[in-house]
């Protein structure tokens, strides 16, 4: 009798604790997700705002090489500089690092000047580094303590994503699967569609829509073009591994050549403004028009993904802000619009499927990249999508846009590895 009295206390004890921690956590992702969801509506309306004033004045991008000195001040004079990237918000979740509170206005204002003089950047870096700041700021608040700071900082990220890119379940996932490649951290699963979840309803309230386009073509469902979603997937698999290898040594060329972090930006600015007086204004930015022009239209000049590209890696590599996510959706997309024909598949469908499946090369994440397919295009065509995304996933090696991120097990064979992503 007394040892089921011990048992029954003991399980009380249990639920009472999972009861406790579904509570807490409920509250902690729904401030996370409401302050998350206020401060990416605001910088969701910023970036446009900036976006709008450039596109009616296109003579500011010459003035990117005083905008990339601004934010070399702000690093510098903050003493955030040569560390506060999306890479610390990732090291902070598996080392319980303390994320300092002062990156999320630098990084906020740092991606608005990018984008207002014309920067190739995106504003999912931001995303990040602003949802790992909310998050580490709320658990400190909180006092929690250090096993579950990695939990807050998830629930920061997932909700800025999904603030956005208005894509919460993408979002939710994409923030427990980045951290580790191989492992998800299940934990975190309340809390992260809780905190997506409730900046999407905030972002909503703000009167923003989320990303979703229409697949106005899906081929028949056969091996012919199973296997021609393939060669795409191949195509971006081969095109991740450029555009990774391209950011960090363009990073490593100027940071040896440009000491000077002040001189380096003005250099890379100069750089942007110049291809810009050559080539037009067509790939600085988000470039937003042109991604649906590709998804939806199948429209995409055959060099578009080169010249983003190119863009995009002297905007990054030599210390302006953003993001390399928007940019890989425009690279990805204009690259499947290019192929796709020659492929004998509608050139919009293409454009989605490159666009996914470019996204899972450069961040290693191939289920966030199968709910973003079916967040952004709808369930038909899924079977197409995870064939390109597979293909691309074990194809792109251990190259990622994040150099914190760990690949704990082998693509090639049921193997740990806990190997540093390149």
């Amino acid at each position: 009798m007394d040892k089921l009295k011990e048992t029954a206390k003991h399980n009380a004890s249990r639920v009472k604790q999972y009861i406790i921690s579904f509570f807490k956590w409920t509250l902690i992702a729904l401030i996370t997700g409401a302050v998350g969801g206020g401060i990416g509506a605001g910088f969701r309306y910023a970036i446009t705002w900036v976006t709008d004033i450039r596109m009616q004045n296109p003579w500011l991008c010459f003035l990117l090489p005083a905008g990339g000195v601004i934010i070399a001040f702000l690093y510098r004079v903050t003493k955030l500089s040569g560390h506060a990237d999306t890479n610390l918000i990732i090291n902070s979740v598996r080392s319980e690092d303390k994320v300092p509170i002062l990156l999320a206005p630098v990084i906020f204002l740092s991606t608005v000047i990018t984008h207002l003089f014309g920067g190739s950047a995106g504003r999912e870096g931001a995303a990040l580094q602003l949802g790992g700041c909310i998050g580490s700021f709320i658990g400190r608040v909180v006092r929690l303590n250090e096993k579950d700071m990695p939990i807050a900082l998830m629930c920061g990220m997932s909700g800025l994503f999904s603030a956005l890119f208005g894509t919460p379940l993408t979002a939710t996932v994409f923030a427990m699967e980045v951290i580790s490649v191989g492992v998800i951290y299940y934990s975190a699963f309340l809390p992260c569609l809780v905190a997506a979840l409730t900046a999407f309803g905030v972002t909503f309230l703000c009167g923003l829509s989320p990303a979703a386009y229409a697949l106005t073509v899906v081929p028949e469902l056969n091996i012919l073009n199973i296997l021609t979603v393939a060669v795409i997937g191949v195509a971006a698999a081969v095109m991740s591994i450029v555009f990774c290898v391209s950011l960090e040594q363009t990073h490593k060329f100027a940071a040896k050549f440009f000491h000077n972090e002040y001189l380096r930006t003005a250099v890379g600015g100069t750089a942007i403004a110049l291809l810009t007086l050559l080539i037009g204004t067509r790939y600085n930015g988000i470039g937003g028009e042109v991604i649906a022009a590709a998804v939806t239209e199948g429209e995409a000049l055959p060099y578009d993904f080169i010249l983003k590209m190119l863009f995009t890696v002297v905007t990054i590599g030599f210390g302006y802000k953003g993001g390399e996510i928007i940019p890989t959706f425009f690279i990805g997309a204009t690259l499947g619009a290019t192929l796709s024909p020659l492929l004998g598949l509608p050139a919009s469908f293409g454009a989605a499927i490159g666009l996914v499946a470019l996204f899972c090369a450069v961040v290693n994440c191939p289920i966030a990249s199968i709910i973003l397919s079916i967040e952004l295009f709808g369930s038909r065509g899924l079977i197409f999508f995870a064939v390109s995304l597979c293909v691309s996933y074990m194809l792109s090696g251990y190259y990622s846009l994040y150099s914190g991120q760990k690949i704990m097990y082998s693509k090639r064979r049921a193997r740990f590895i806990n190997k540093q992503a390149k």
